[in-house]
């Protein structure tokens, strides 16, 4: 397949089509909800639930759950298909996403370094976010218990690191750098976005993951590498999704 350049045009309709159909759309949702929360009263007294059940039959549920993860990850795909078009093939672009199978023993030790790096001091901003009334109670795993209940999470943890950090890192970094934008900016939009999408949780959450992405855009340009990000995002949100059942009555989360 032979690279096509598009024109500067082109790429910035691309750039808010993907981002509409993703996390662009969430964001906006997201900042909405906001505005609403802090209409309604103080956050401290408000919740939101994350993984919730879709259906009483738990089959049933279970379907719903599975195509729920699939149809997200859906803009992921879009948007190595369109760097693939720049690119010259796929394996080119899973290359410049850091995502070929070049170095896994390298980049899962490093995603478990940035798991540690980044989780423990997200825990701390939700926890004081909590205390000074700015961050809405999170239910992280609202799901009834079945036997799937726990894969699912897994899943719908390895669905946020992918779609999160293919489009708002490793997709948009590179577009932007196409559009000729300068690397402090990139990562400060990058961020923003990140940021955005996260405030439906309250103010804290919303800085919180701001603060994360620039931490994880900056990585990407100047590693090039993805995995190390998607492998870190899994863990955070899979320590939250499946360890909330066993310390929600021991911590104040």
């Amino acid at each position: 397949m032979e690279p096509v350049s598009p024109t500067r045009g082109l790429l910035r309709a691309e750039l808010l089509i993907v981002l509409g159909l993703s996390l662009g759309r969430s964001a906006v949702y997201s900042l909405i909800a906001l505005v609403q929360a802090l209409a309604a009263g103080p956050l401290a007294g408000q919740s939101t639930s994350l993984n919730t059940s879709q259906a009483r039959d738990p089959w049933l549920d279970l379907l719903y759950q599975l195509l729920s993860i699939g149809f997200t990850l859906v803009p992921a795909a879009l948007a190595v298909l369109l760097l693939a078009l720049t690119a010259g093939s796929v394996a080119q672009a899973l290359g410049d996403l850091g995502l070929d199978l070049r170095r896994p023993g390298r980049d899962l030790w490093q995603g478990v370094a940035i798991t540690a790096a980044i989780g423990v001091p997200g825990l701390a901003f939700y926890l004081v976010g909590r205390a000074l009334g700015i961050t809405v109670e999170v239910i992280p795993a609202a799901l009834d218990a079945h036997w799937w209940t726990i894969p699912v999470l897994l899943l719908q943890a390895l669905k946020n690191g992918i779609i999160e950090e293919v489009v708002v890192v490793g997709y948009l970094v590179q577009r932007l750098e196409r559009l000729g934008w300068s690397g402090r900016r990139i990562v400060v939009v990058s961020a923003l976005i990140r940021g955005a999408y996260h405030t439906y949780q309250g103010l804290g959450p919303g800085v919180a993951n701001l603060v994360m992405g620039l931490v994880f855009a900056q990585w990407f340009r100047r590693t090039r590498r993805t995995a190390p990000l998607i492998v870190a995002h899994t863990l955070i949100d899979a320590f939250a999704f499946v360890g909330y059942g066993l310390v929600k009555d021991v911590l104040p989360l």
